[in-house]
């Protein structure tokens, strides 16, 4: 039968195909395929279609493969699978009909590619899980299913997105304006090492992949090798405090290096966190144990002034309690005690990060390294009367002496952002009422609303934002300096302003987030190859996109790239047929 209905006398089959018909079928069908640069399976599905479309009571088979320009024992071959297909199948025939047409071909091509793309290639599900997929789905009698057939499939995929990469980066790249940078920079171990560096305005990644040494050398020469082709120039480096860092971004690059605030919170936190939960825990069961034993002592005294009110014992019982009571009350004060260092311990790190910051967070007022500086010095020299009032161990007050060293580093970032920036308002060739505007209003709005995004809790993030909004809308005040710009001055001095309130970067969080996420992934798969590794950095910086819809791409090179789904559909080869099961006696 084709399409469901009984077919003519000279198109009449015997359920029996010689097999050398088949076999000469199909090589025809490959060396017409390759001829016309046409997958087999497109081929067939096609000559299939536009058989059903011309088929009627007035044409024969034979004339319709002439009309096609296909043998006609060729055309036979492919009618019979379909035919024996419907009806060997846990499928409807309709449904099978489709599936075998070109627009069922294009329908299997889109499912396996987006199956491939976010189950293999963004997940890390595996190649076996897909194909039991296939298996329960029933796709499997269209498909393919076996690990072999789907491994070909991960293995193009993956190096059609390195392709794609390569040639969307040079596209990128030309029509992208010259700017300045700021890189983040870290290692991680797989075990091998592997460097990643990542510009975290955009998100995008410079660099990701394994190198046998992370010294100075290597990580500069990999940078280069990215930034090479790109109208960019990196002003800052934002790392920890690792020699190879410091020394590739001051000597080698001959730039700023701005040190990265978790490290130094962290090491604060480990000097103190420990040892001060420690003795508070150790205060609160001393509590526990002398209000037992006040209770005790308490009991004691009731029951003898109820049996024996006039024996001597009760005065010592008595003495005892009082002195039980004593010391429950000097036990309570030193547990108060080591709360309140505790919480000012606490207190002290995190207002570290709320401090550091080239505009007060409160006021949205401007501040300058110094005024940056003693606040950040408060809290260190708090730190260190904690230690001193909790007689921490020698190795605590060497990490916080490891973590003070830092302050300078930090004060000098404060002072580079504001020299770059002065530098950058002169550079534009403002009025001085436009460029105090800029200082004091437009840029501070909307550094408190980049802020906003990433403060925590919930309340301070909501009063940032409000306060930011409240900036902004007096930077925009029509009887301001705004008044007297034209819509094309002020959307340039907006994106200025946002170029300005992103050039402070004080933290390489983003890079260890993605540290984080690869040894998610190699837990799952146990081991990266080059070409993986670097199928994830294209998945990365051009298929996952925030919540705005845009991809790291996008926002590094300020141009929307091509859709690599799309890209990889028009260039992966179309699903496999599965192979014909053998029937057994």
């Amino acid at each position: 039968m084709v399409m469901g209905r009984p077919l003519k006398e000279d198109q009449a089959m015997d359920t029996t195909v010689n097999v050398t018909l088949i076999v000469a079928a199909q090589e025809e069908v490959v060396v017409a395929a390759e001829q016309e640069s046409v997958p087999p399976r497109v081929a067939a599905a096609a000559a299939v279609t536009e058989f059903d479309q011309r088929d009627s009571a007035w044409t024969t088979r034979s004339q319709i493969a002439r009309e096609l320009q296909v043998p006609d024992s060729t055309l036979r071959y492919w009618l019979r699978r379909r035919w024996r297909h419907m009806h060997h199948s846990r499928w409807p025939p309709q449904v099978v009909q489709f599936l075998e047409s070109r627009d069922g071909l294009a329908f299997l091509h889109v499912v396996l590619t987006a199956a491939h793309l976010v189950f293999v290639q963004a997940n890390d599900c595996g190649l076996r899980q897909l194909s039991w997929f296939l298996e329960l789905s029933g796709l499997d009698e269209f498909i393919a299913a076996s690990f072999g057939a789907q491994q070909k499939v991960a293995q193009q995929m993956e190096t059609l997105l390195i392709r794609f990469a390569e040639a969307e980066d040079q596209r990128l790249a030309a029509q992208m304006s010259p700017r300045q940078i700021t890189v983040a920079e870290d290692e991680t171990f797989h075990p091998d090492i592997c460097l990643v560096a990542m510009e975290p305005v955009s998100g995008f990644l410079l660099v990701e992949q394994y190198q046998p040494h992370r010294d100075a050398e290597t990580w500069n020469q990999c940078l280069r090798q990215k930034l090479q082709p790109l109208p960019v120039t990196v002003c800052q480096v934002v790392s920890d405090e690792a020699k190879a860092l410091l020394r590739q971004a001051e000597i080698l690059l001959g730039v700023h290096h701005s040190p990265d605030l978790f490290h130094v919170q962290h090491d604060m936190a480990r000097a103190t966190s420990l040892a001060l939960a420690g003795q508070t825990d150790r205060a609160a069961a001393a509590v526990t144990k002398a209000e037992a034993q006040t209770a005790e002592l308490q009991r004691q005294v009731q029951a003898c002034r109820e049996q024996c009110p006039q024996s001597s014992s009760l005065q010592v019982l008595e003495q005892q309690h009082r002195q039980a009571q004593a010391a429950e009350a000097a036990v309570r004060e030193q547990y108060a005690a080591c709360q309140e260092r505790q919480q000012r311990a606490h207190e002290a790190v995190r207002g570290l990060g709320q401090d550091y910051h080239p505009f007060d967070i409160q006021t949205g007022q401007a501040l300058d390294e110094n005024a940056v500086a003693q606040r950040l010095a408060g809290h260190f020299q708090q730190l260190d009367q904690i230690a001193a009032a909790a007689g921490l161990s020698a190795r605590a007050t060497q990490k916080l002496a490891k973590a003070h060293r830092v302050l300078k580093a930090m004060q000098a970032t404060v002072k580079f952002y504001w020299t770059l920036l002065e530098v950058w308002i002169s550079n534009w060739n403002l009025s001085p009422a436009v460029a105090r505007w800029l200082r004091e209003d437009l840029i501070p709005g909307w550094y408190l609303a980049r802020i906003a995004e990433k403060a925590e809790p919930a309340n301070e993030r909501h009063r940032l934002r409000e306060l930011s909004e409240k900036i902004l809308a007096r930077a925009r005040s029509p009887t301001g300096v705004w008044g007297t710009l034209s819509p094309e001055q002020r959307l340039d001095l907006e994106r200025k302003a946002q170029a300005c309130a992103d050039l402070f970067q004080r933290s390489s969080s983003c890079v260890e987030g993605r540290n984080g996420n690869l040894a998610l992934k190699h837990h799952a798969l146990h081991h990266f190859t080059a070409r993986k590794l670097q199928a994830l950095t294209v998945l990365h910086n051009y298929v996952i996109r925030r919540a705005d819809g845009t991809t790291a791409a996008e926002r590094f090179y300020g141009a929307a790239p091509r859709d690599c789904f799309a890209w990889l559909l028009d260039r992966l080869d179309v699903p496999a047929r599965p192979r014909t099961r053998r029937r057994h006696a």
